[in-house]
């Protein structure tokens, strides 16, 4: 009877309601007697209702499906439909992939044909470098994007956050490995223009290109690791056979309006190369407030913050600066930390970061320190995991230190245990490296040298 009862409330509210607006609803007086002697149904519920909008139904019948214990929810269904059944599972997955289909077709055939190119190229401009290369296969078309002057200007409004390294063992001098830190994954280009009977290493990096130099100092030339663009630069006006520290920057900040290098010697000797003109000018010698000769460090390559590059040197201690757009030279006597080895420039938020080993008793680490602006000083500011130096107590280690584009990789070497390790100055997070397994299977834990750059695949030498 408590069905009975639920039934006449909500035919009465139907009632009111069709009262207010204006359709009248009857109902026969002996309806409800049906039900008296028959128990409550448990699933549908059969009533027929007269003159519904002023029209006769066929059959007068309608299905009316009531939710267990929930009176107000109830769906209104045609005549003759029966009540819905639950679907199989494996229905359900089927209608899916047909209405996936469906739209798939449907978007290949009214949409991808007319989506704008430059679109396309905005969108594959974004997608990592390794995602491009899988691309470049699809068409012609997208084989030729790298020299495409459209795509160059969709890759300059992509801020190049990503830090890739170029690196060379002394196993394969001339063949490099390259090592994306996101990822977490070696590659090995070939560059078929290098010369093969001289040894060759990188020695600076801008806007996706590394410029490299030949061991005797004689021939430079500038390469993009990712499409092989590769130019040999012309014959230097000042004979040197010393070794020079090397710098690079872009011009304007945009690999289409060219780049500079630099190359300094211990005796005060540069020149600086210009791309968009294509020659060496000498300017002349350092100004003589700069100490001479200049004990530049090797080991630690020139950073660019803007256009100027900063350069480590000892006796004394400091930084020697060269503005690229000015050609004025600069010179800060910076005390370095004591206890230190192996130091070496990096660059992180337009900040001199200094990266170095730090030996006392029988313990090493390695330590990062920020250059403060007031004071002139040094300020440390991280040190590698305590359990990871550990690994190297009372043990000789030597370090090589790449990069100056906020992410390094240093590489520490000792008779018993080899280290690669990446520290990200932002985020102060230390990862260890996995090995570079060398195309002859050799697995290597250790680099000679190399340099850290931004990969790009519109960069032209």
């Amino acid at each position: 009877m408590e069905g009975v009862s639920i039934l006449r409330q909500f035919i009465g509210q139907l009632q009111e309601l069709s009262e207010l607006y204006g359709y009248p609803l009857s109902v026969p007086s002996n309806y409800f007697h049906q039900f008296q002697a028959q128990p409550a149904p448990q699933h549908n519920l059969r009533w027929c209702f007269l003159e519904l909008e002023n029209s006769s139904v066929e059959g007068g019948c309608y299905n009316l499906i009531m939710t267990a214990g929930k009176s107000e929810n109830l769906k209104m269904l045609e005549p003759g439909k029966p009540p819905p059944r639950k679907k199989a599972r494996k229905e359900c997955n089927q209608g899916k992939a047909t209405a996936t289909t469906s739209s798939t077709e449907t978007m290949e055939q009214h949409i991808w044909k007319e989506f704008p190119e430059d679109l396309f190229e905005a969108v594959i401009a974004r997608v990592p470098i390794a995602t491009f290369f899988r691309f470049r296969s699809v068409c012609r078309k997208w084989n030729s994007l790298p020299t495409s002057q459209s795509f160059s200007q969709q890759c300059a409004q992509v801020n190049q956050t990503r830090t890739w390294f170029y690196t060379i063992t002394h196993e394969l001098i001339n063949t490099g490995a390259i090592y994306d830190p996101l990822l977490k994954k070696w590659h090995h280009p070939t560059i078929p223009a290098l010369p093969t009977k001289s040894i060759v290493l990188p020695v600076a990096s801008a806007g996706g290109l590394v410029c490299f130099l030949d061991i005797g100092h004689r021939s430079f030339y500038v390469c993009n690791p990712l499409t092989r663009s590769f130019k040999e630069l012309p014959a230097r006006s000042v004979k040197v056979w010393f070794r020079v520290a090397v710098g690079m920057t872009l011009n304007r900040k945009s690999t289409n309006a060219g780049y500079k290098i630099l190359w300094v010697g211990c005796d005060g000797e540069y020149e600086v190369y210009d791309s968009a003109k294509n020659v060496w000018t000498h300017p002349g010698n350092m100004p003589s407030n700069i100490k001479l000769p200049l004990a530049l460090n090797f080991r630690s390559q020139a950073v660019s913050i803007n256009e100027t590059l900063y350069f480590l040197r000892s006796l004394p201690d400091g930084i020697v600066a060269y503005n690229m757009v000015t050609g004025v030279w600069k010179q800060f006597i910076i005390p370095a930390p004591p206890h230190l080895s192996d130091l070496a420039l990096a660059e992180y938020g337009g900040k001199i970061m200094l990266v170095g080993l730090l030996t006392k008793n029988a313990a090493t680490c390695v330590c990062i320190w920020e250059l403060q602006k007031m004071t002139l000083l040094w300020k440390e500011v991280d040190r590698m995991p305590n359990i990871w130096c550990l690994e190297f107590y009372g043990k000789q280690v030597r370090m090589t230190c790449l990069g100056n584009k906020g992410v390094l990789m240093l590489s520490l070497r000792s008779r018993q245990v080899n280290r690669l390790v990446t520290y990200d100055l932002s985020g102060g997070e230390w990862l260890k490296v996995p090995g570079c397994v060398l195309p002859r299977g050799i697995k290597r834990q250790w680099i000679a040298c190399g340099t850290a750059f931004h990969p790009c695949l519109t960069a032209i030498a």
